[in-house]
């Protein structure tokens, strides 16, 4: 279906206002040094752009980011959306063949990468890309001359911001969201998860390469502070500081982000004061969890569900739904991803109720998959955006997500959703973390697989022995017996991706073989 034409909006002009109306705060700072107010940067960026425009770069080239976090990680971005480009942040964990492929498949002209991407790069070969430039250094500084301009003007629904995604179930395919898509976002940010007062703060320890980089467009547009830890990633006893550094100071963060912060013993000498929320996303925090950490923070904690196709903005659960969840003793609503934000539409694709697919639409949802109509209309079928996730609405309007449809796990003709399984597993007083996969069996199809981080170390056969009679009881006390796993693989850590999610596709692979298979 033609898309009908859209008026003109360039989201860099909420960089552009906030530098007119607010140009002596803070804009981006190095842990707890200002680097610079938001007059100088709206002016570096403007200068960037100019700098790519003269360079040769011409609306909707694609220029892809592959760096840690570094406070030239926003002038690079802001400065593609100012110069009408499509900025392609990448995860700069990637390994290079998974790089090369994104690359490859977007097209990009230039890439802004950190030190140790500039070196990969010299190894491979891509077609399309002319110029790789260091993040933050000589070459990027010498970008910003002394000419400047508006920002450009461009569609609302032209891309923005190409999304790829992580590629577990295949190759990734990049999400284009539009720069009507982020100004929505924006609007569901302050209406639904916080309000921003200019001077305000927010700490990126996740990566600005997918969701902290998202939740920078709402804080620049109100003129908070975007604070780059020194050590450009997340470390619990960092965080303490900057949040003593900063007055009223928010982060966003994986779910294990959040758990590894209350459990480190740097969180007794944090001055919550100043704190102002948490927003964890990416999954749903376990129960279990969300009640150690708002006994560790207070009434900070926020949620929200998303995914790349409708980045940071499905539903929402704000401060005062978690502290009146916590309060009730509501476990149930506590376990819940919350309710719809602000215009977003949410069904359930399912023939009798209750359980289903999540069905999206709204001004959220991505325009489609960059060159991959196939994939598109499957994915937006009859209008809504088909998420993947398994989940079921409450009277209230509160989303409780059981699992990916793809984690759904059929044993003996029986549905197991995993993340029912971890919550029971995890009230286990010596269970770290957990995550539960099927594997195959020859008689039941799959088999429950729990794998289990314990919270001490097991020194020998009887102790492992007696752990995992002791998590068959919990299981068997709370869950159906079908449901309960038949095998435990007791590991060191589970392994994640740069947003802190847990990859079951690995630990798949990793416990593949049953005795019974």
């Amino acid at each position: 279906m033609p898309r009908r034409s859209s008026p003109a909006f360039n989201v860099a002009a909420l960089l552009a206002r906030a530098g007119r109306v607010w140009p002596r705060l803070p804009a981006v700072a190095l842990g707890a040094t200002a680097l610079h107010d938001y007059a100088s940067f709206a002016g570096r960026v403007a200068r960037h752009a100019a700098g790519m425009r003269a360079a040769g770069l011409a609306p909707a080239d694609r220029v892809a980011i592959v760096a840690r976090n570094h406070p030239a990680y926003l002038d690079a971005l802001f400065a593609c959306w100012w110069a009408g480009l499509v900025a392609v942040p990448v995860n700069a964990k990637l390994h290079p063949k998974e790089f090369a492929w994104v690359l490859d498949d977007c097209g990009a002209r230039w890439a802004f990468v950190d030190e140790d991407w500039h070196a990969t790069l010299g190894g491979l070969r891509f077609p399309a890309l002319e110029r790789a430039v260091v993040v933050g250094g000589r070459e990027h500084e010498a970008l910003a001359g002394s000419a400047t301009a508006d920002p450009a003007p461009v569609a609302s629904d032209a891309p923005a911001w190409l999304f790829y995604t992580s590629g577990t179930t295949g190759r990734p395919k990049g999400v284009e969201i539009t720069h009507a898509n982020l100004v929505a976002m924006t609007q569901c940010f302050l209406s639904d998860v916080e309000g921003i007062a200019p001077g305000d703060a927010i700490l990126h320890p996740a990566p600005l390469s997918h969701g902290s980089g998202l939740y920078a467009v709402p804080h620049v547009a109100r003129a908070a502070v975007n604070v780059v830890p020194a050590s450009g990633g997340f470390d619990p006893a960092e965080i303490v500081d900057l949040v003593g550094a900063w007055d009223r100071a928010l982060f966003f963060a994986a779910p294990t982000m959040v758990k590894r912060l209350v459990e480190d013993a740097a969180i007794g000498r944090a001055n919550l004061g100043r704190l102002k929320s948490v927003v964890y996303g990416g999954g749903p925090m376990y129960v279990e969890d969300a009640k150690a950490a708002y006994a560790a923070l207070g009434p900070r904690l926020a949620q929200i569900y998303g995914q790349g196709e409708s980045p940071m903005t499905i539903t929402a659960m704000g401060r005062e739904l978690v502290a009146d969840a916590i309060a009730r003793g509501d476990d149930a609503r506590l376990g819940s991803v919350g309710v719809a934000q602000t215009g977003i539409e949410i069904a359930i694709d399912a023939a009798g109720g209750g359980l289903g697919e999540v069905l999206v639409r709204g001004p959220t949802v991505m325009r489609g998959y960059w060159r991959n109509p196939e994939a598109t209309a499957k994915t937006l079928e009859g209008g809504w955006l088909h998420t993947g996730d398994i989940g079921a609405l409450d009277a209230g309007g509160f989303l409780t997500l059981k699992d990916r449809s793809k984690d759904l796990i059929i044993s003996g003709g029986s549905n197991v959703y995993p993340r029912e399984v971890e919550e029971a597993l995890l009230r286990h007083p010596d269970v770290l973390e957990v995550a539960v996969i099927g594997r195959r069996h020859a008689e039941w199809g799959e088999e429950v697989v729990a794998c289990v981080v314990p919270r001490h170390a097991l020194p020998d056969a009887l102790a492992r022995e007696r752990f995992e009679a002791s998590l068959d009881a919990l299981c068997l006390a709370q869950i159906a017996r079908f449901k309960r796993p038949r095998a435990y693989a007791i590991v060191d850590e589970l392994p994640k991706n740069s947003a802190g999610k847990v990859l079951k596709t690995e630990l798949r692979g990793r416990f593949a073989s049953a005795a019974g298979a």
